[in-house]
C-alpha cells in the first residue's frame, strides 16, 4: 500500500483515538486512561500477530519496540493530563507540531530525501501545526494545558525514531505488541498502587483503545514502506483530525489563524502524497 496513504490512515487513527482519549481524560486520571488502554491494545497486537502467523522479528526490533513503549509511555501520561487541563484541539495540535519536527530532523540527517514537493510539503505540515499550535490561549489551566502538550510532543517524536528504528515489516505486529505490552508492565502496576485502576467513563476508554493501536500499525507500515521523514509528517497530521472533532463534538472555537494552520497542513499532506 502506499506508504503516504498509510501515514494518513495513521493520521486518522490516532486522531480519533486521542479526542475519545481526551473526553475520557476529564473524568479519570491519566495514569488510569493508560492503564486500561494499554494492555487491551497489547493483547489485540499479539492476537493479531499470532492470527496472521507473523514471524518473530529479529530480537532488535523487539527490544527497540519496547523501549519505545516505555519512552512512548510517558509521553502519552503528559499527554492524557493535557488533554484535561486545554483545549483539546489546541493541545493536540501543539503536540502534533514537535512530534512531526524531531523524527524529520532524524530521518534527514541520516540522509533520507523528500525532493522539492516533499521538502514544501513537510515546509506546509511544520508551518500549519505551528500555527495552531502557538495561537495565544486564555487562561492557566489551557497554558499549562498547551505547554504539557509540547512536552508530550517531544517524546512522541523520540518513541516515532525509536519505533521506526524497527526494520522487519513482515514482524510488525510483534514489534508493536513488545512496545504495548513493555508500556502495560509499567503503567498497571503504578497505577493500581497510586490512583487505582476503577474508572469512570469505562466505554469511552474502551473506545480510544483501537485509534491508539491502529495508529501504530498503520505508522509503522508507513515508516517501513516510504522512509521515517515522510511517514512521521504524515502521521503528525492527526492533530488536525482530533481538532476537527473538537469543533464539531465539542463546539470549541477556531481562531481564523487555526483554521489557517489546519488548511496548510492539509495541503502538506496533498503534497507528500502526490510526490
Amino acid at each position: 500500500m502506499n506508504p503516504a496513504l498509510l501515514g494518513l490512515l495513521s493520521a486518522l487513527s490516532y486522531g480519533v483515538g486521542d479526542f475519545l482519549a481526551g473526553v475520557a481524560s476529564r473524568y479519570n486520571s491519566p495514569f488510569r486512561v493508560a492503564a486500561l488502554t494499554h494492555p487491551p491494545a497489547a493483547l489485540i497486537l499479539l492476537t493479531l500477530a499470532v492470527l496472521l502467523r507473523q514471524p518473530l522479528p529479529p530480537a532488535a526490533d523487539l527490544w527497540w519496540g519496547a523501549a519505545a513503549g516505555v519512552v512512548g509511555l510517558g509521553a502519552v501520561l503528559a499527554f492524557y493530563k493535557a488533554l484535561a487541563l486545554g483545549p483539546i484541539g489546541a493541545v493536540s495540535v501543539g503536540a502534533g507540531a514537535l512530534s512531526a519536527a524531531v523524527p524529520v530532523a532524524v530521518g534527514v540527517a541520516g540522509g533520507e530525501l523528500l525532493g522539492i514537493w516533499g521538502w514544501a510539503g513537510a515546509l506546509c505540515v511544520l508551518l500549519g501545526t505551528a500555527l495552531l499550535s502557538f495561537t495565544p490561549q486564555t487562561g492557566s489551566k489551557a497554558s499549562s494545558g498547551v505547554l504539557l502538550g509540547l512536552l508530550a510532543g517531544v517524546g512522541f517524536g523520540f518513541y516515532f525514531v525509536m519505533l521506526g528504528q524497527a526494520h522487519d515489516s513482515a514482524g510488525a505486529l510483534w514489534t508493536l505488541s513488545a512496545a504495548r505490552v513493555a508500556s502495560s508492565l509499567v503503567i498497571v502496576p503504578l497505577t493500581a498502587l497510586t490512583v487505582g485502576l476503577r474508572s469512570q467513563k469505562l466505554g469511552l476508554l474502551l473506545a480510544s483503545a483501537p485509534g491508539d493501536t491502529l495508529g501504530n500499525v498503520f505508522y509503522l507500515l508507513a515508516v517501513q514502506g516510504g522512509g521515517l521523514a515522510i511517514g512521521a509528517l504524515l502521521t503528525s497530521l492527526y492533530p488536525a483530525f482530533t481538532t476537527l472533532l473538537a469543533v464539531a463534538v465539542l463546539k470549541e472555537k477556531l481562531r481564523p489563524a487555526q483554521w489557517g494552520g489546519v488548511a496548510l497542513a492539509l495541503t502538506g499532506a496533498a503534497l507528500l502524497t502526490s510526490g
